[in-house]
């Protein structure tokens, strides 16, 4: 098996970035967006609703810049205080 954690992502930037958002129901993710990506130009696509109703996810796309940028918003999505979960 390949251990991903040994291998370095190779991107030729800028390009199409994609992040998997999962929040709570309750939570309304455009605000989520508006608050991590403010103005900038993206995509957002609902995803799946979790069988009980509780957690849905989102997949959010755009252009990031680079390695940082692609970085940045991953960790900015991930210290959301209503998201859940990125990847």
């Amino acid at each position: 098996m390949i251990d991903l954690n040994q291998h370095q992502l190779e991107l030729n930037y800028p390009c199409s970035w994609k992040y998997k958002v999962v929040i709570r129901c309750e939570h309304k993710i455009k605000q989520i967006v508006t608050d991590v990506l403010e103005d900038r130009k993206h995509k957002l696509t609902p995803s799946k609703t979790s069988s009980k109703g509780k957690f849905e996810s989102h997949t959010i796309e755009l252009t990031v810049e680079n390695e940082e940028d692609r970085k940045s918003v991953f960790h900015s999505f991930s210290s959301h205080e209503k998201v859940k979960m990125v990847v």
